[in-house]
């Protein structure tokens, strides 16, 4: 015997660990039938877990499929037909097709809606078994089911167990087929999986039926082994037996429901023989498992010999060819002076929140047209709409003429277009290499075959190579996604865009996150991509847009303020006037400088922030931060959206992963302190979008924050004298601008000695505008303070000092009256420019 294939090889391994089992429990005089129950209730397990680890849906109800096949069999040995194997064949043939029938109703739904609705069939199913006598036998069942081809349980044992062997071996080439691979990349990301083309409902239906098929052979040799056929294996109580078996062996393993079948069915038949109520000893083991070693016995195995992986598939790629052909990207054949996008009067509503109004825009081949704007502009909202994840409320989208408005999204993608993600969207459990050929595959007609290997397709692997080559990750082909750097998941996020062929690439914010060497990288990628594609870009790099985009486009609050070549919408005045505000509604010039004479020199710090790398979920936001709040100052951090503004506010409340450096406040160190412990310090932030209570009143918000030591009610309706009408109105039927202040307000119920404000003024009408900037003012007679603000102009005369971020580091500080008189700096650093004095050093003033 090879014994490198046995261990390998998890079909082969399955196979030896039935032949033991059954030998062992043999020389310990135990039935025969524990080891046909072992192999039966591991397939069983296979069939849930094609769902639960390769589709990543949860069925708390597959025993529908297990309890009804049982019955089949039975009455069609009894009544119709008088071969085993025709029997079996018959209730594949019809759990499929009653899974093809749940499927489709039950798919609809997502999570704990779907599991509940797979129970309720079951238990639908248990209620008729229990209760249709003249069928089922009712609670007695159906026994002495004839088994005439077998004329030893011996003989029945060894047909169960290879045919066992040979289902999980049909099951592992099918999860190595496309098809397989599909499902595999819909469990890590469904919407990635739909933006490249795959219709996943359908694979999820076909997922659905291939397990219940798998699940209902597992039953009907259920019946064979009884020779009888009981209500019990459909009822609610063991509706879940599968998927614990499933969880105990390891989840995310080919052979953890082998495992799990063993430990269950021989724990259940010795404790059991010790006491009726066995579960009372076997419940611990599970909780033990479910708390020490979460992927089940196989994980536990793995943990101890230090090599913890999932063995859901093999653990290789196809060979790296000695030449990769470098990739080429096939030109589109197209007008190029036809649009190949058009949209009109687009618009998106959000109740009464509009994102997008009336957009009017088209789009043509071979040219990189950018869209820009401040934060909350609508750019994201507008790219959903044109790839299908959001349905506009009004308007109309024509793709290479024809209207796909209110078409699928992965019926947009087959007609051309491709994009990628603000938020990276790989598949973080797939290798690189099989996060590529998954999107390689889905731009084939054939994009999934059942039966071929996946890794065996010549064409689709070449390509897969030239793009890996292409972006730079060849040499990590190999490794998990999920191990790979923030920037070199970027550029595979851009190779999956490249690999589906598309007439069109909407890339939204592909330059997030990547050092100054990747940004180079993929500017170049894309600026070469808009010669043989039509691209649209959403950035915030600013300087890098205006360098390589043809056309740019600018939204602003939802509306398309200007749109054209990058010279003439830099020098714009609505573009202006939306990065760096010259709305002059701040207090008079006199009242400014009478207010910052009066301000105490203070120099005592009572926030610092020390060379501060912090982010989300392994993206680097923050990269050496270095700020500092003194006692009694207003501090104001600027910069363009996607800077790190708002990342700095909540890596210094708690909120945010820190990968190094420190926070101090008020002498303390808070590096890792919880969200609750800054607070209590006191510490408080007004977070963008107020996010009130919104089925509480005012004055309930106000005292939910209350603490001793904050300011008591009368004090916030005489900072906030409008609040004071408004105290029984519940949060969700106040304007923007009285949301604001009750949030602010709600900052100072309990005792706080600093106040950071994400975005104050975002959102607010001009006349609501002065009435808080009036609040902000008076709040530095009680706690220092921190604005975050992207419109400088309304910060700059109310700040003693500024802080100016460019991709997470400070690129400017000074006071703010010498960056209110430094025109040039606010446009360099704030605004747009489009000449040469862009790149002009940066500017660090102490």
């Amino acid at each position: 015997m090879n014994l490198k294939l046995v261990s390998r090889h998890p079909v082969a391994l399955l196979a030896v660990c039935l032949v033991v089992v059954s030998a062992l429990l043999a020389l310990t005089g135990t039935p025969l039938e524990r080891a046909t129950q072992v192999a039966i209730y591991a397939l069983y397990g296979m069939g849930v877990n094609l769902l639960v680890a390769y589709t990543g849906l949860v069925p708390f109800g597959a025993s529908v499929f297990f309890g009804t096949s049982t019955y089949l069999v039975a009455v069609s040995l009894q009544r119709y037909v008088h071969n085993e194997a025709l029997a079996l064949a018959l209730s594949v043939a019809l759990s499929a097709g009653m899974a093809l029938l749940i499927g489709a109703v039950v798919l609809k739904r997502r999570g704990l809606y779907f599991s509940l609705l797979t129970l309720a069939c079951s238990q639908i199913a248990f209620e008729i078994a229990f209760k249709w006598t003249d069928v089922t036998g009712g609670e007695n069942g159906l026994q002495d089911v004839p088994r005439p081809m077998f004329a030893t349980f011996a003989a029945f044992h060894v047909f169960a167990c290879v045919t066992v062997v040979a289902a999980a071996w049909i099951l592992w080439r099918l999860v190595h087929s496309p098809f397989g691979r599909a499902l595999q990349a819909l469990r890590d990301n469904e919407q990635r999986a739909s933006s490249l083309g795959y219709d996943t409902y359908r694979l999820k239906l076909f997922s659905f039926v291939v397990s219940a098929a798998i699940i209902g052979y597992a039953g009907g040799l259920l019946c064979l082994m009884l020779q009888g056929a009981y209500a019990n294996n459909l009822s609610w109580e063991h509706a879940g037996d599968s998927l614990l078996m499933t969880v105990l062996g390891g989840v995310h393993q080919f052979l953890g429901p082998l495992w799990g079948a063993i430990a269950f069915i021989l724990l259940e038949d010795k404790l059991s023989g010790l006491t009726e109520h066995w579960w009372l000893l076997f419940a611990p083991i599970i909780i033990a498992f479910a708390f020490f070693s979460p992927e089940g016995i196989q994980g536990l195995v793995q943990r101890v010999l230090k090599r913890p992986r999932w063995t859901l598939v093999r653990d290789t790629i196809p060979a790296r060819p000695a030449v990769i052909e470098p990739y080429k990207s096939a030109r589109i054949d197209a007008d190029p002076d036809k649009p190949i996008l058009s949209v009109r009067s687009l618009s998106k509503q959000f109740g009464s929140l509009v994102t997008a109004d009336k957009i009017d825009l088209d789009v043509f081949p071979y040219r990189l047209h950018s869209f820009i704007g401040p934060n909350g502009a609508g750019k994201t909202t507008f790219f959903n709409m044109l790839t299908g994840v959001l349905q506009p409320t009004a308007g109309r989208i024509v793709f290479d003429g024809q209207d796909v408005t209110r078409m699928a999204m992965f019926k947009r993608v087959r007609l051309g277009m491709s994009r990628s993600f603000q938020i990276l969207s790989v598949f973080s459990h797939l290798t690189v290499f099989e996060n590529v050929r998954v999107a390689v595959q889905a731009a084939e007609r054939n994009r999934l075959g059942m039966w071929r290997d996946a890794h065996g397709c010549a064409q689709q692997n070449a390509r897969t190579w030239s793009l890996l080559a292409a972006v730079g990750l060849a040499d990590k082909a190999a490794a998990a996604c999920e191990n790979l750097s923030h920037g070199e998941q970027r550029l595979l996020e851009i190779a999956i865009s490249l690999a589906t062929q598309a007439k069109i690439l909407l890339l939204d914010e592909p330059l997030a996150g990547l050092a100054e060497a990747d940004r180079e990288i993929v500017a170049k990628i894309v600026r070469e991509l808009a010669n043989h594609h039509a691209v649209v870009l959403i950035e915030h790099d600013i300087d890098r847009v205006l360098a390589i985009s043809d056309r740019i486009s600018v939204l602003h609050r939802g509306h398309l303020i200007a749109d054209g070549a990058p010279a003439d919408v830099a020098a714009h005045p609505e573009v202006i006037e939306a990065y760096m505000g010259r709305s002059k509604l701040t207090l008079p010039i006199a009242e400014r400088v009478n207010t910052r004479v009066a301000r105490a020199a203070a120099t005592k710090p009572l926030l610092s922030i020390r060379n501060l790398k912090a982010g989300y979920g392994g993206n680097t936001i923050l990269d050496g931060l270095d700020l500092t709040l003194n006692e009694g100052e207003v501090v104001a951090i600027l910069g363009r959206n996607g800077v790190g503004k708002t990342t700095t506010l909540r890596a210094a409340t708690g909120v945010v992963q820190i990968n190094a450096g420190t926070i101090t406040f008020d002498g303390r160190d808070i590096t890792h302190e919880p969200s609750h412990v800054i607070n209590r310090l006191g510490l408080a932030m007004v977070p963008e979008g107020r996010r009130l209570f919104p089925n509480l009143t005012v004055y309930e918000n106000l005292r939910l924050a209350a603490r001793k030591g904050g300011a008591s009610v009368e004090e916030i309706y005489a900072l906030f004298p409008r609040l004071a009408n408004r105290k029984d109105t519940r949060a969700e039927n106040l304007s923007g601008g009285e949301r604001q202040m009750v949030a602010i307000a709600r900052a100072l119920m309990a005792p706080a000695k600093a106040i950071l404000l994400d975005e104050p003024f975002e959102g607010l009408a001009p006349a609501v505008v002065q009435e808080v900037l009036d609040a902000v003012v008076r709040l530095r007679e009680r706690a220092s303070v921190i604005i975050v603000e992207h419109q400088a102009d309304m910060v700059l005369p109310i700040a003693d000092r500024v802080y100016v971020l460019v991709n997470g580091r400070v690129a400017y500080q000074n006071t703010a009256e010498a960056l209110e008189r430094d025109e040039f700096t606010q446009a360099r650093l704030l605004g747009v420019m489009h000449d040469d004095a862009a790149s002009a050093p940066e500017v660090r003033t102490a």
